[in-house]
């Protein structure tokens, strides 16, 4: 039914040579009754509606009502405060019967004159409710329309008002608002408004956890958790942020994705070069050191502020290349001392590699030289001693330390040459490092070339970059690193694809694309923000910033890969290692692709990450079930393989490991990192170092670590190595804490 008004010419004239004063009186009478002004709230509330609806809504009969119900509907009509669409047979409000419903609220107010609800807002205030604040926030922050935004924020105001709440909060108006825009059907701006934070409740265990002591952890995790809500909710698409939550991918640290890069290799050139210069003028800077002690608190001091701006490790590499120079007029006994105390300070503060040249390359040499005090003119040939002094000394220190506790970190990585391994001059320091490495100590060592074009650098997560950009080592390998790492989970792929291969690599190509595109996001945020979020990295040095983030490599990881080829396709070795073989082939066809797209230094590879490694197997095993889980570990910690390990049998290398090992060889271009497991305690330095000899022969084990399981005591702190069910100093068995050299943990 649509209600017509008819008027003549007169009375239209009439109207219109009214007074404005006369019109407004018209306009107050249409309003004084409380039936009008609630047909007028109903239009604001609902939108157009048609006649039926609109005494449905007023809960009028029409064989009963309907005459009144036309008196009221006609005196808006003529007051211009409602409007017909004949099309669509609908009534609506005008923009004065807008305006009217504001000021009539206004008027409410002053008239009632309530005690008003006050507000506990999130700076820490105490202010008057006023819905206009809510209806501007949806406006500004999630571009909500000016007409629902005000709609929203009136029922929101009325549903706080019917519930009578004593303490009133900015979250809870937020929450409020919220469910209102959920059941208008508004998703997508509910969706910009959420909150993010942590419950009470998780807020109070995380003030009672005993795993990460310190209010500086606490607040670490409680701003990384912060910031992984907003990566998932705001920054990455629906696709990846589903893919992460469900456990088909794991982004890397994700809590601090947008803020730090993963890894950065350092020139400490650039340091004793320029000194130190905080991002704090009001903190003191260093000028460029002339003493070796100067030099080491130095680097110190930076690596300390860059440790800020990192995820997971800071590589020094060519580190007794470069400052052997100012070992020169240093006292050994000082000299050790000094770097006894840098190491140990390294040890308690940040996580960090640090690389010694066995054999210096020559066009390394040639510009190692920064500039030191009485050094000026020298040739990098004067300062060979003092570089194999420095490589020692820094292997007798950890030696020294790790007799009681393992000194895990600083991570020492020996850089060895084709020549290192028959010189006489480096003897003595490969049988120390081996000693460490046989004992209770970790040293990762690197198989170089000495020729420049195919240089090479290595982090100890396994990280590894070469000149594959413009074929300078400087510009390449240094002042850059490893934007980030994305985590394929392959077993969930197998559960998938229900094991058939032509589907299998179909999703994996899915996953590979979505892992580049969270990289992809990453390295444009950080780029975008980098001033703000790295401003003791991008600091000016010669025109440029001294962390070249453009050069950074990308990982895409593939966790579970044994548990994959042992469960599918079939139990036949060989077929399962050629299965192996054809992941890598699919997913090398996918970088070269989607390279040209997503960039250079974005590589496939195989990694550990003991977080990705937990989280998607425990995800996996809720999803499918333990029997239909392949997992390692046991049913409490279960655990997907996430890096190269090769066993030793009967003094050799397992055949079996070393056949796995070189399927993989394609997927070492971004990363190479091979563990090798001593099966029993009583490895010689002899015989390490004829292992080493071996796999450098290798030619897919580029870089390796040896790796042990060690016990310790923490009531005696004290350690062995080996597996111990007693302490056999102190003979407790509680405190006993089984470990492993690699991870740590």
């Amino acid at each position: 039914m649509l209600l017509t008004i008819t008027t003549d010419a007169r009375e239209d004239k009439t109207d219109m040579s009214l007074p404005h004063r006369v019109r407004g009186v018209k306009v107050l009478k249409a309003i004084s009754s409380p039936m009008r002004l609630h047909l007028l709230n109903l239009l604001f509330d609902k939108g157009a509606l048609s006649y039926t609806e609109i005494m449905n809504q007023l809960k009028m009969q029409p064989s009963r009502d309907a005459g009144r119900f036309a008196y009221h509907l006609k005196f808006l009509l003529k007051a211009n405060l409602v409007e017909v669409d004949a099309e669509a047979r609908k009534y609506f409000l005008t923009e004065l019967g807008k305006m009217v419903i504001d000021i009539a609220e206004r008027v409410d107010k002053k008239a009632l004159k309530p005690r008003g609800m006050l507000v506990h807002t999130s700076h820490s205030t105490l202010e008057e409710f006023d819905y206009n604040k809510i209806a501007n926030a949806l406006v500004r922050e999630a571009k909500v329309p000016s007409e629902l935004a005000q709609k929203t924020a009136k029922e929101t105001e009325k549903l706080l008002q019917k519930s009578k709440i004593k303490y009133l909060t900015s979250p809870l108006i937020r929450e409020v608002a919220n469910a209102i825009l959920i059941e208008k059907g508004q998703e997508e701006y509910r969706h910009k408004l959420t909150r993010l934070g942590m419950p009470v409740h998780e807020v109070a265990a995380l003030i009672d956890s005993k795993d990460a002591p310190g209010a500086k952890n606490m607040l670490f995790k409680a701003g990384a958790h912060t910031f992984s809500e907003y990566s998932l909710l705001n920054v990455f698409p629906r696709d990846i942020a589903d893919a992460h939550a469900s456990g088909a991918l794991h982004i890397n640290n994700i809590g601090t994705w947008l803020l730090k890069p993963n890894e950065v290799m350092h020139d400490l050139r650039f340091f004793l070069k320029n000194g130190f210069k905080p991002t704090n003028p009001l903190q003191l800077s260093l000028k460029p050191p002339k003493t070796f002690e100067a030099a080491l608190c130095t680097i110190f001091n930076a690596l300390l502020h860059s440790n800020a701006e990192i995820n997971e490790m800071q590589t020094c590499d060519h580190f007794n290349t470069f400052l052997a120079p100012f070992l020169r007029d240093s006292e050994p006994s000082k000299a050790k001392e000094a770097l006894r105390l840098f190491l140990t300070n390294l040890n308690e503060n940040t996580d960090a590699s640090i690389g010694l040249d066995l054999t210096t390359p020559k066009f390394i040499a040639e510009k190692a030289i920064v500039g030191s005090q009485g050094n000026t003119g020298s040739m990098y040939g004067d300062f060979l001693e003092e570089t194999k002094l420095l490589a020692e000394l820094t292997i007798d220190i950890l030696s020294e330390e790790s007799s009681t506790i393992p000194m895990l970190n600083p991570k020492i990585i020996l850089k060895i040459t084709d020549e290192s391994l028959t010189d006489d001059n480096t003897s003595s320091l490969l049988f120390k490092a081996h000693a460490l490495a046989s004992g209770k100590g970790i040293v990762y060592f690197a198989n170089v070339p000495s020729n420049e074009e195919k240089n090479k650098t290595f982090s100890s997560t396994g990280c590894k970059l070469e000149p594959d950009i413009t074929g300078d080592w400087e510009t390449d390998l240094m002042r850059t690193g490893c934007m980030g790492t994305v985590t394929v989970n392959l077993p969930r792929i197998v559960h998938e694809s229900e094991k058939e291969p032509s589907k299998f690599f179909e999703i994996l190509k899915e996953r590979y694309e979505l892992a580049n595109r969270a990289l992809d996001i990453k390295q444009r945020i950080l780029k975008q923000h980098a001033k703000n979020c790295l401003p003791f990295l991008t600091q000016d040095a010669t025109g440029e910033a001294y962390f070249r983030l453009e050069n950074c490599s990308n990982l895409v990881n593939m966790v579970g890969l044994e548990e994959t080829i042992e469960n599918f396709p079939s139990n036949d070795r060989e077929e399962n290692l050629d299965f192996a073989e054809e992941i890598v082939q699919n997913t090398l066809a996918f970088k070269q692709k989607i390279g040209r797209k997503h960039g250079r230094r974005t590589f496939p590879t195989i990694i550990c990450n003991q977080q990705a490694s937990e989280r998607l197997a425990q995800l996996d095993i809720e999803k499918y079930g333990v029997a239909k889980t392949k997992f390692s570990g046991t049913r409490e910690k279960p655990f997907y393989s996430t890096n190269k390990r090769l066993l030793l049998e009967s003094g050799n290398i397992q055949p079996q490991s070393l056949a796995l090992n070189q399927r993989l060889r394609g997927w070492n271009e971004g990363a190479n990192l091979n563990v090798i497991e001593l099966e029993h305690s009583d490895y010689k330095p002899e015989e390490l170092l004829n292992f080493t000899k071996q796999l450098i022969q290798i030619q897919s084990v580029e870089f390796f670590t040896y790796n042990r399981k060690m016990t310790y005591c923490s009531n005696c702190q004290k350690s062995w190595i080996g597996t111990l069910n007693k302490c056999e100093s102190c003979g407790a068995i509680s405190t006993l804490i089984l470990f492993d050299k690699f991870t740590g943990t």
